[in-house]
């Protein structure tokens, strides 16, 4: 097969300085960016040695209408070779629940409770209310919203979040809608109650 290019550890360079590891630091995110038709992605550095990489399949990659093909790529890496901080931490250090004194998250078990008591939210509902408790303070305009709660995909307007967070106050109750402040013009933030 030709496309197939295995990566060993002499491809790494070898004056990198090595990044310091902490079980409680999460691994920095890389951002996508557009590369060059003839460009190889330096993705040597970014993989495991023995790791192979290949050209993904053409009906695999999104296309957009007006734009010239994406090219994406697989990783094959032996599972017996996988980096020991790829699996994650061990699951007694993972937090069961996320949020604070007032709103509780069981991300694994889907459920939100306000002061104790659960609350029966939709898909879109818990989406939106563990994005905002999980920043609390920090304002999100009705574009940010749309786009991490409902995807880039997703066709609609800050009036769909507009509607969810006003889904969400009221089944939050009134002692704690306040929790969810609008900015106007802006969008919206989570204020815990101190």
């Amino acid at each position: 097969m030709t496309n197939l290019r295995g990566l060993s550890s002499a491809s790494a360079p070898a004056s990198a300085p090595a990044a310091p590891s902490s079980p409680t630091v999460p691994p920095a995110r890389q951002r996508l960016r557009a590369v060059a038709p003839d460009e190889v992605p330096p993705v040597a550095d970014l993989l495991h040695p023995g790791a192979t990489w290949l050209p993904a399949p053409p009906h695999t990659v999104p296309a957009l209408p007006g734009h010239p093909p994406m090219v994406g790529y697989l990783v094959l890496v032996p599972a017996d070779r996988q980096r020991p901080e790829a699996a994650g931490p061990p699951p007694e250090a993972v937090p069961a629940t996320s949020g604070d004194e007032l709103i509780r998250i069981d991300p694994d078990q889907r459920t939100a409770e306000v002061a104790g008591r659960p609350l029966d939210l939709t898909y879109l509902e818990f989406e939106l209310l563990t994005h905002l408790v999980a920043h609390p303070h920090r304002v999100h305009t009705r574009d940010q919203l749309v786009t991490t709660v409902w995807g880039y995909g997703h066709v609609g307007d800050g009036r769909t979040v507009d509607v969810h967070v006003a889904r969400l106050r009221r089944k939050m109750g009134p002692e704690h809608r306040g929790t969810i402040v609008t900015v106007r013009r802006v969008g919206y933030k989570y204020v815990p109650t101190v």
